[in-house]
């Protein structure tokens, strides 16, 4: 075969192959994420805008603003909550996609302090009392701060530790009062302080899951989603293999 039509053929043939590989129409998907699955996201997200050519405007916050700004018709195509009554709510009032809304992960709730030897496995120092400030998100909008103030209400400990809580206003804050040492421990995320299924620092006591409310986190579509296609490509790949392994890699359950 001559040596210049081959090359030519070939050449001709990368585009097409390419273009097939992509999807139709590569858009951006415009996503509000739960403080607490920000690190898992981090990862996602890549692997998102690899495998389907579209790229996600990614924003971090709690459940509660997040769901008042979409009230007030901020811009986002996707929200992943950190409960599943919020994307009810939005689905309730024509916000959201009814058949697009589905669990992603379960949360779990773990008593974390930055100091190796503050927490015990069963959580006594909560009874000695012998520490400053307690930091938990804060339960009007936070969903891990409701399952916070539970898991004390549980222990009827939620009114004696009022004067020594600090409320962060989403469980990154929450999470960020235990680690600059401003509170000796608190409630946070169990993904927040586990990468690759092992946590690497700190005395830790992970809440019993009968102590407080399942936390299912939900995703949804959007009503108003700018790019349809982008969205349900983003719901699909979270639904995926791919980031399954992602998601309990950070100490998630998936239902």
């Amino acid at each position: 075969m001559n040596t210049e039509i081959f090359r030519s053929s070939w050449l001709a043939i990368i585009p097409l192959a390419l273009s097939l590989a992509m999807p139709a129409h590569a858009g951006e998907v415009r996503v509000a994420v739960a403080s607490n699955f920000t690190a898992p996201m981090e990862r996602i997200v890549p692997m998102f805008e690899q495998a389907t050519g579209h790229k996600a405007k990614v924003s971090y916050g709690s459940t509660g603003k997040f769901y008042a700004q979409i009230g007030n018709g901020a811009p986002y195509d996707v929200f992943l909550a950190a409960d599943d009554e919020t994307p009810k709510k939005l689905v309730q009032k024509g916000t959201a996609v009814g058949q697009s809304r589905f669990v992603y992960a379960l949360g779990k709730l773990v008593l974390w302090s930055v100091q190796p030897d503050i927490v015990d496995d069963n959580a006594q120092v909560l009874n000695k009392g012998n520490f400053n400030k307690l930091s938990i998100a804060n339960p009007r909008l936070a969903p891990y701060g409701v399952a916070a103030k539970e898991t004390l209400t549980k222990l009827t400990m939620w009114n004696a530790m009022q004067r020594k809580l600090v409320q962060g206003e989403n469980i990154t804050q929450a999470y960020q009062f235990i680690a600059s040492e401003n509170a000796d421990l608190g409630f946070i995320a169990l993904s927040q302080i586990m990468r690759d299924g092992k946590i690497s620092q700190g005395s830790w006591w992970i809440v019993p899951p009968t102590m407080y409310s399942p936390i299912k986190q939900s995703a949804v579509q959007l009503t108003d989603a700018q790019d349809a296609e982008a969205a349900q490509a983003l719901l699909t790949f979270l639904r995926g293999k791919q980031a399954a392994a992602i998601i309990r890699s950070y100490g998630y359950e998936l239902p």
